[in-house]
């Protein structure tokens, strides 16, 4: 039996956003048409970032901290941080993440040490904040695992969408009822019912894995 042997299939922006609109029964007909579904894609994605944590999208980071200096501008593509730890000599040290409210407690923010606590103010911008703020007496760097933001579609209709493959089939789902909303409501219920379904297929796949052992049974 011949096979392709490849495994590179992979869709472009133009080619999702052509299968999206063939499930709503319509067709790319004008630049307009690409421009709203392109829209629609960016609007999708930041529908995602609220569905829960999407694991190709962690990234691991690390800030160097300045002595005095207890405030951080973290990238406008973070989302959340989902691990964390202070690192001094080569040494890895717990830290542990609070509440604003927290925070806003110390009464004395101008304590110095090794940092044992922040704060994450999830604005546009994020900031971190740390407590007690860093000391002089070491060099310290703030290692994190960054929840980031998917990328925008672009203005390129040949660029690759910011996804594994096997979110294709939920991202041109997810797509086509979004269009469906705006072209076609007839469609829109049944667009939306594969779309939550193909979600919970991708979402079950995309999670983290722990080794599996067979122990062989006995009589």
């Amino acid at each position: 039996m011949a096979t392709s042997e490849s495994t590179s299939f992979n869709m472009d922006i133009d080619e999702i956003i052509t299968e999206a609109y063939e499930r709503c029964g319509l067709e790319v007909r004008s630049g307009y048409d690409l421009k709203t579904a392109r829209r629609s894609l960016n609007l999708m994605f930041s529908e995602w970032a609220n569905r829960g944590i999407n694991l190709w999208l962690i990234e691991e980071r690390s800030k160097t901290l300045t002595a005095s200096l207890a405030e951080y501008t973290l990238g406008k593509d973070l989302i959340d941080i989902m691990e964390a730890a202070i690192t001094k000599s080569s040494k890895d040290y717990r830290v542990e993440r609070i509440s604003r409210a927290a925070y806003l407690s110390f009464t004395d923010k101008t304590s110095t040490g090794r940092p044992t606590q922040f704060y994450l103010q999830r604005s546009v911008t994020p900031k971190i904040f740390f407590y007690p703020t860093p000391d002089s007496t070491s060099t310290y760097t703030f290692k994190f695992h960054a929840l980031t933001r998917i990328q925008d579609a672009g203005d390129d209709y040949t660029n690759d969408p910011d996804v594994p493959f096997r979110f294709l089939p939920c991202l041109i789902s997810g797509l086509a009822y979004y269009l469906a909303m705006k072209f076609n409501p007839d469609k829109m219920m049944v667009l939306k019912q594969i779309y939550d379904e193909e979600w919970t297929r991708a979402a079950a796949e995309d999670r983290d894995s722990v080794s599996l052992h067979l122990v062989p049974g006995g009589n």
